[in-house]
């Protein structure tokens, strides 16, 4: 069953009025998640919950962020009125957002690299009018914080989407000065991670795994950069 189809049927019906039903409840006027559930379903939830909160950040929900969310997240044009439904709910949820990243993360304690990967999905999103403006990039800044990343893992993932200016060293979590060996392992090992077999063991639906085909694109643009001029050096 498709991600969506596991959605639909633990919304529609499953809470009377509510439409993250017994997915997600609803505890003190905020999504409880359960960590118990369907990773896959979890992790669309935590997705849909925070890039709401996210479109609100800067007070102006841009409609080219939400259409970001509809294409990263492929909603079947049957499902849409469901998903549109929770992503109301959460941007008029009196719940802060940190709420929700603690919640995230807690669900995802056991796997931290899924807060990559929503990380990841929130900066798609928030990228998708060009610019990141000073709201939104404080509103991921503090959503990694609640997930627990560091610096160095927000620079990483921030560095694969930023379009003014491509750090091959910062996409693959390095400093500049760091040898063509640690270059090589860094980049070893963020192309096992990052590879979409992985992202659907950990829990990304099958229907946002193309976002890994993107990841790796960037990744390997970044090592071969590293490489080519290190080839250069040598000469």
């Amino acid at each position: 069953m498709s991600i969506w189809g596991k959605f639909a049927g633990a919304v529609v019906g499953a809470y009377l009025g509510g439409p993250l039903g017994a997915v997600a409840g609803t505890v003190a006027g905020h999504y409880a998640f359960d960590r118990e559930l369907d990773k896959e379903v979890a992790f669309t939830i935590a997705l849909i919950a925070l890039s709401a909160k996210m479109a609100k950040a800067d007070g102006i929900v841009s409609p080219v962020e939400v259409d970001a969310f509809y294409r990263i997240c492929r909603v079947p044009e049957g499902e849409q009125r469901n998903v549109a439904r929770v992503y109301k709910l959460a941007q008029e949820d009196v719940a802060g957002f940190e709420a929700y990243a603690r919640q995230v993360a807690d669900i995802f304690a056991d796997r931290p690299k899924v807060c990559e990967d929503v990380l990841d999905a929130l900066f798609y999103i928030a990228y998708a009018d060009g610019t990141l403006n000073h709201a939104e990039d404080a509103f991921l800044r503090c959503v990694a914080e609640n997930f627990a990343l560091t610096e160095v893992d927000f620079t990483r993932i921030h560095a694969r989407h930023n379009p003014d200016i491509f750090d091959p060293f910062a996409v693959l979590g390095i400093e500049p000065n760091a040898s063509f060996d640690m270059a090589r392992t860094a980049w070893l090992n963020a192309s096992r991670e990052n590879h979409p077999d992985q992202l659907q063991a950990r829990g990304v639906p099958v229907e946002i795994l193309h976002l890994a085909n993107d990841r790796m694109a960037i990744i390997n643009s970044a090592w071969e950069m590293i490489r080519k001029e290190q080839f250069k050096n040598d000469i």
